[in-house]
């Protein structure tokens, strides 16, 4: 491991570029006002640095790349299957797996396999397209995270922990019949990254084995997870990533995946289980949703670029540079005193809208206007992660008002440099300095579904 009082450096070399366009103030005015103020509308060509998102915009390996020419495309029987099949089992302990085209359809797969019409899923704080799968299964999500995930400036190692009193408490409330299984996200997107500990999975697998409940991990940043368990959990730090990642495995009783993070792939994803019954309904469903059960709305060379990336996500000084990128990020913005979500996650660092421009109401979408804001100012693109993610209550229509209302700035791994972050970081800092200058948004086109990936605004 590397130790904090030398330097560090990215433990690879950078082998093939590719340019960054730089766009003038003009340029960008109209770019947003066309886009709707919503940066998923943006074109990636008018984008100087994308820090949207980390799903799909990693950088692979020469490994990766090669083993995508040994890609078996076969319908049937993919021997890139098999490979990614046994690294899943390796490194995640589950028995058996289910590929998807990403993570999403894993979602789907899982929610429609194991939710009935009035049922509750409680998990540790949603994440929007997890809930809507469940919502649309006919469950009602309950969040049972820790109080301190809602404080940005709590110091908490492990703010992505399940409150066991809130879990039990549901157990009571609506009985174990109507609990599925419980969600538990490693880390937590929506938190800021925060992830959960040791302790808490196994004491949250102890609970839910009494009540007859599964246990149902979101691996997608599992990895970060194990990271951060060996860096702040007693007991952890002599462990390798690998080791103490086969162990978190070990306190569910499946997962859903999507390899566009961790595994450092472009598409692709899982669901992994132990139950056959339960494996035996998902792999009928996924030839109606996705494919084939051996490729899942993937091509072979995919499966074999994920079961790569597995091999290296695992891999201590891989996963140590990249959360200490984040690091890096987020000491220039503590530097500099801007707002934002603490401890660092390990995949992005998320802006606090609500302490970034406190005269904004809440109706007015201060995270939304802070993404706006900040890709006019820089070109840099982020994301919003408050109420417009939220969406609406399925039973009133009203919007869900989350405590947290964030601008996530995503960190794709191996893409960029120590020099980048500098650079967004300056102009993170100029766009606080002029913040009392900012102004609200109004929506005027809002989709029926997962509405921040499409939904329009214009100023008020």
């Amino acid at each position: 491991m590397f130790k904090k009082h030398i330097p560090w450096a990215e433990p690879y070399k950078i082998k093939v570029v590719e340019p960054l366009k730089m766009t003038s103030r003009e340029d960008r005015l109209k770019a947003i006002h066309e886009a709707g103020y919503n940066t998923f509308l943006l074109r990636s060509e008018d984008v100087y640095i994308d820090f949207l998102t980390d799903s799909g915009t990693n950088a692979m390996s020469d490994a990766q790349w090669a083993g995508m020419m040994m890609g078996d495309e076969a319908y049937a029987g993919s021997k890139n299957f098999y490979r990614l099949e046994a690294a899943v089992q390796k490194y995640y302990g589950y028995k058996h797996l289910v590929p998807t085209h990403q993570g999403r359809g894993a979602e789907n797969l899982l929610s429609q396999a194991m939710i009935k019409p009035g049922d509750y899923v409680p998990g540790n704080m949603y994440f929007t397209t997890t809930r809507f799968h469940q919502e649309k299964a006919g469950a009602t999500f309950i969040d049972v995270i820790i109080d301190e995930a809602h404080d940005t400036a709590s110091l908490h190692p492990f703010k992505g922990n399940i409150d066991l009193q809130k879990y039990e408490d549901l157990i009571n409330r609506v009985g174990a019949d109507k609990i599925p299984y419980i969600c538990v996200a490693a880390t937590v997107n929506m938190a800021g990254g925060q992830p959960i500990s040791m302790e808490n999975i196994r004491a949250v697998k102890e609970l839910s084995d009494k009540h007859g409940i599964k246990v149902m991990l979101d691996a997608t940043r599992a990895v970060e997870n194990a990271y951060f368990i060996q860096q702040r959990e007693d007991g952890y730090s002599d462990k390798s990533v690998a080791a103490i990642l086969l162990e978190l495995s070990g306190y569910s009783d499946g997962a859903t995946m999507s390899g566009k993070k961790d595994l450092l792939v472009n598409i692709g994803g899982f669901v992994a289980v132990n139950d056959w019954d339960l494996f035996e309904e998902l792999r009928n469903m996924v030839v109606v949703y996705e494919g084939l059960h051996t490729y899942g709305g993937l091509a072979g060379r995919d499966m074999e670029a994920m079961a790569i990336g597995l091999e290296e996500a695992v891999q201590d000084q891989n996963i140590s540079a990249r959360v200490r990128q984040v690091e890096y990020f987020g000491k220039l913005l503590e530097k500099a005193e801007v707002p934002f979500i603490k401890p660092v996650g390990g995949h992005a660092i998320f802006l606090d809208a609500k302490q970034f421009y406190p005269h904004i109401d809440q109706e007015q979408f201060p995270a939304q206007v802070l993404a706006a804001d900040l890709y006019v100012e820089s070109g840099v693109r982020a994301m919003e992660r408050g109420i417009v993610s939220a969406g609406r209550d399925i039973v009133t229509g009203k919007n869900h008002k989350p405590k947290l209302e964030l601008v996530r700035l995503t960190i794709p791994r191996r893409v960029y440099t120590q020099a980048h972050f500098d650079v967004v970081a300056y102009y993170v800092e100029e766009l606080y300095k002029k913040r009392h200058e900012a102004k609200g948004l109004k929506m005027v086109y809002e989709p029926k579904y997962l509405r921040f990936f499409q939904a329009r605004f214009e100023r008020l």
